[in-house]
């Protein structure tokens, strides 16, 4: 775990990179400033309902599922934006091309580590359904194969995993991308990029503080500089230091893991387990089946948040792929389109 003095991730102190050409008036017509304006309104929205009403909310797999659906609305909404401002692949310069191509792949490699995690954590819970299993019985034996079952449970929830490790530098490599290519002659494409930056911010931090959850290491949690020109800025920045500073909070205090619900599964654990090392007092009896039962409720409890969120995370698999694909897709199109057209010319 990292040490309470890791400081902020801040980056580049040789100036801010996030600086993007804002849209001026003159540039843009009021329908291309209206796209723009609906669309970061949207994104502010969304922002809100990240802010936690209690601090006890921040990396509770229901706070994490909303911030991947809310990252699914954003990702969708971009989608829409792309139809709406009628600019066909065919119009797009190249660089902005590279720019959605290189953060789709990264945010792909992202998705499948998120998946492997989850889908790690989840498996322990087989070793928790042992335990819930052997305590029903009151055979010494059984208590000593549910104790060796919560052993289990310990070392695999506590063991690193390497996918998780080199998120680091694939989010490095994402925040470099936000400074966006300069748009010189083309009002749609300053839009389109205007509002790619919302999109990038927000999915560069939530994949971020994943990533700080599961590593419980501050090294992970970035704090972002963004331009104070989007209607979203004032917000983002609040719900980060909110949610930065409880996440500092909670790894500075010592705690083994900052996931909820696995604390929780963990506290009813150790509970559990100098009982069942001990042997169970018949005065200490009713107290144990309590404890028992607090087990298997937590333990439900962190199954189902899991395959809650492993499903969120697939959706934003999936919406990421699907676009990456159109994307190619229209490509390919042009260019043969291209290449006709240079046929009949020579002809």
């Amino acid at each position: 775990m990292s040490s309470p003095q890791d400081p902020p991730r801040r980056f580049f102190p040789f100036g801010n990179p996030f600086r993007m050409l804002s849209p001026k008036g003159s540039d843009l017509s009021p329908w291309l400033l209206s796209l723009l304006s609906d669309f970061e309104l949207l994104l502010e929205e969304r922002l809100k309902k990240l802010m936690p009403k209690n601090k006890e909310d921040i990396l509770t797999l229901s706070w994490m599922k909303l911030a991947m659906d809310s990252l699914c609305e954003t990702h969708n909404n971009i989608n829409t934006l792309i139809t709406e401002l009628q600019l066909p692949v065919s119009d797009w310069e190249e660089k902005w091309v590279d720019v959605y191509l290189n953060i789709s792949v990264k945010l792909l490699d992202l998705c499948n580590a998120f998946s492997s995690e989850l889908t790690r954590l989840n498996q322990g819970d087989l070793f928790l359904k042992c335990v819930l299993h052997n305590l029903q019985s009151d055979s010494g034996e059984k208590y000593l194969q549910a104790r060796s079952s919560l052993d289990s449970w310990r070392q695999h929830v506590k063991a690193n995993n390497p996918r998780i490790e080199n998120c680091r530098a694939v989010l490095d490599s994402l925040v470099k991308s936000l400074s966006l290519p300069k748009v010189k002659n083309s009002p749609k494409g300053k839009v389109l990029m205007r509002a790619f930056y919302g999109v990038k911010v927000q999915t560069v931090y939530i994949c971020s503080v994943f990533t700080a959850a599961w590593s419980d290491s501050t090294k992970d949690l970035f704090d972002l500089p963004v331009s104070e020109k989007p209607s979203w800025e004032k917000v983002f920045t609040e719900m980060q230091s909110v949610v930065n500073d409880e996440i500092r909070h909670m790894l500075s205090s010592g705690r083994t893991t900052i996931l909820k619900e696995l604390e929780s599964v963990d506290a009813s654990v150790e509970k559990l387990y100098p009982m069942i090392q001990d042997g169970v007092d018949p005065v200490e009896d009713e107290c144990f089946r309590d404890y028992v039962t607090e087990l298997g409720t937590q333990a439900e409890k962190l199954s189902q948040g899991l395959d809650q969120l492993l499903e969120e995370v697939d959706s934003f698999f999936k919406l990421t792929l699907s676009g990456r694909d159109v994307l190619l897709c229209n490509l390919r199109s042009s260019d043969s389109i291209s290449g006709n057209a240079d046929g009949e010319d020579v002809d």
